[in-house]
């Protein structure tokens, strides 16, 4: 049976994230752990991720995860949810100033900053948080498989990766300003908003992470 490892680094939506790919697996286990072993052992790993990036980072590195992500990511899967996406891009502006993992290329915003320079966003509420349309730049990768193009996601964030400067972006959305909704290189793939609370397409798209073979 193959295993899916879901790291607990005390910070993530876990139960929500596990119970989901609980729900989509077929001879797979779903393993919540923060053992560096368990975690290398397993054929593909989920770093979900709520909260301050701050918090989410200290933890990470004082776990010793980040050294377990970067000897991950050269073998296996890695999906990044929410948080998780931007711990492993290089810098976010939150809490003053916070470097994340910089596995992959991109700088987090604060949306506020972003929309005090534009007027025409004053009405749009921080956190964005609702359902919301992601237009997929690559419809034939394979972490798209039986999702539509313009499929509704569910997002709750206040800081974002600007799409327009992220190389590695995989889809985009729209909230005053154009999101990395989702970013991928190789056998990284990681997402903004939250599949888990995303209903059917929520859910494909943790079966196609399930399924896909690098």
């Amino acid at each position: 049976m193959k295993v899916v490892a879901v790291i607990d680094y005390g910070m993530g939506n876990l139960h929500s994230v596990a119970k989901a790919l609980e729900k989509v697996a077929v001879d797979t286990q779903v393993l919540v752990t923060s053992d560096a072993e368990a975690i290398l052992k397993a054929d593909r790993v989920v770093l979900p991720g709520v909260g301050a990036i701050r918090d989410c980072m200290a933890e990470i590195k004082r776990l010793g995860i980040d050294q377990v992500v970067s000897e991950v990511i050269t073998s296996k899967p890695l999906l990044g949810v929410c948080v998780g996406m931007q711990a492993l891009l290089s810098h976010s502006a939150e809490n003053g100033g916070t470097d994340g993992l910089n596995i992959l290329p991109g700088e987090v915003r604060f949306f506020t900053d972003t929309f005090a320079a534009k007027p025409e966003c004053a009405s749009l509420k921080v956190p964005h948080m609702g359902w919301n349309q992601v237009c997929q730049n690559d419809t034939a990768h394979p972490m798209w498989k039986k999702i539509a193009q313009n499929s509704r996601f569910y997002f709750v964030h206040s800081y974002y990766a600007p799409a327009l400067e992220t190389s590695i972006c995989a889809a985009t959305t729209d909230y005053g300003v154009q999101i990395a909704a989702a970013v991928h290189r190789d056998n990284i793939f990681a997402t903004q908003f939250h599949p888990e609370k995303s209903a059917d397409d929520g859910l494909q798209l943790y079966a196609n992470f399930l399924n896909w073979d690098i």
